[in-house]
């Protein structure tokens, strides 16, 4: 019995334009990347993470503002570097600095600072002694929330 043949094809066996010129630019922005880490002392070409190119613009990213700074002092020598391999003529060079995104399902932790009964006690007596009355019940309400927060009852 002969075997049928598979009538469905994946989607990349399809020839696709698109995705081929995403890989080419894919490939350019690594081999660019290469050629700015050569150029870039040892140390510093390590904190180069990614680069894009857009509208004459090169963009290198990095970790911290430190990083940034020193890869600054280099954009000429980059820009000379690159400009036999970039597909359009880049003029500019900024450096970007990459930040942890945050998940919306992670919200920091909070933790309360609660000062210590010394400050407490000073709070109350300022309260007792304050000659606002609003003021003087403000300063014995948040003493005395302060002092339950810390777990002292006395």
């Amino acid at each position: 019995m002969a075997k049928k043949p598979v009538t469905f094809k994946s989607t990349l066996a399809f020839p696709n334009r698109a995705i081929a010129h995403f890989y080419s630019r894919i490939e350019q922005q690594r081999q660019i990347l290469q050629y700015i880490r050569a150029v870039l002392p040892e140390a510093l070409a390590k904190q180069a993470r990614y680069c894009v190119i857009n509208d004459k613009k090169l963009l290198i990213y990095t970790d911290s503002a430190a990083w940034a700074s020193q890869l600054r002092f280099y954009s000429k020598a980059i820009l000379a570097a690159i400009a036999p391999i970039a597909r359009e003529s880049v003029t500019i060079m900024q450096v970007k600095i990459l930040t942890e995104q945050k998940s919306p399902d992670k919200q920091p932790v909070r933790k309360v600072n609660i000062p210590s009964p010394e400050k407490i006690e000073i709070i109350r007596k300022q309260g007792l002694n304050a000659p606002d009355d609003h003021l003087k019940q403000a300063l014995l309400k948040l003493s005395a929330t302060l002092r339950r927060l810390s777990g002292d009852a006395g």
